[in-house]
């Protein structure tokens, strides 16, 4: 189990609009990061999280080494691609892309809904697109 208070976390796609605004969230809701990694495609430029600027590292064979959350805000085929090295070296994949949501290997989780199914992972979590979460929301408890 990951001690929340210490969380390594890499945040893959930080330059792109949905990686920019999971940054806001992590600073807005005071998600308590012991060390964040900015990783994109290519990287070379910055971004601002907690006030300090913080580079964005091209993602490589290493990006995902000593990283305890890896937060993926890319395509399904960067997904597929990458989400694998990064279990390998250690981290649990929070997916953002459609690259894992019909595996039935692979927790589809709304917290919400269904945290419990977070227990089961083998490495990767993957989350349905926006609209589908509002939905299941609402629906969860007509459900119940």
């Amino acid at each position: 189990m990951i001690a929340v208070s210490q969380a390594r976390v890499a945040l893959f796609g930080a330059t792109g609009a949905v990686g920019v605004e999971m940054l806001k969230i992590l600073e807005e809701r005071d998600f308590p990061v012991g060390e964040l990694r900015l990783l994109a495609s290519h990287g070379g430029r910055t971004a601002v999280w907690r006030g300090q600027e913080h580079p964005v590292e091209a993602v490589g064979a290493d990006s995902f080494r000593d990283i305890d959350l890896a937060l993926f805000a890319v395509d399904g085929d960067v997904s597929r691609a990458w989400a694998p090295e990064a279990v390998r070296s250690g981290a649990v994949v929070i997916d953002n892309s459609s690259a894992f949501r019909m595996d039935s290997d692979v927790p589809l989780v709304v917290p919400e809904v269904n945290p419990h199914d977070v227990s089961w992972h083998s490495g990767v979590i993957a989350n349905p697109n926006c609209s589908t979460i509002q939905m299941v929301v609402a629906l969860a408890p007509l459900h119940a």
